[in-house]
């Protein structure tokens, strides 16, 4: 449901350009991608903020959330349902 905007986030704040549209819910992101290192990480969760209207409490970042694609919108959505 959300998974096209987060991509898209998250292809423009890491700059990945055409690479970037192989990504899927799948595709691995901590770890995997070179650009998202822990300054990335702040960006793009400042991307998301101001995209969906919503705030992210420090204690609800984790590895997990950003483990892949899916789970990164799984984290949208559950914030923007919450």
């Amino acid at each position: 449901m959300y998974l096209d905007e987060v991509k898209q986030i998250v292809i423009d704040v890491l700059a990945l350009g055409p690479a970037g549209r192989s990504l899927d819910e799948h595709s691995a992101l901590l770890g995997s991608i070179p650009e998202l290192d822990s300054m990335a990480v702040v960006q793009l969760i400042g991307a998301l903020e101001e995209q969906f209207g919503f705030s992210v409490d420090d204690d609800e970042i984790s590895a997990e959330t950003f483990a892949t694609l899916g789970s990164l919108s799984a984290f949208v959505k559950h914030k923007l349902t919450a």
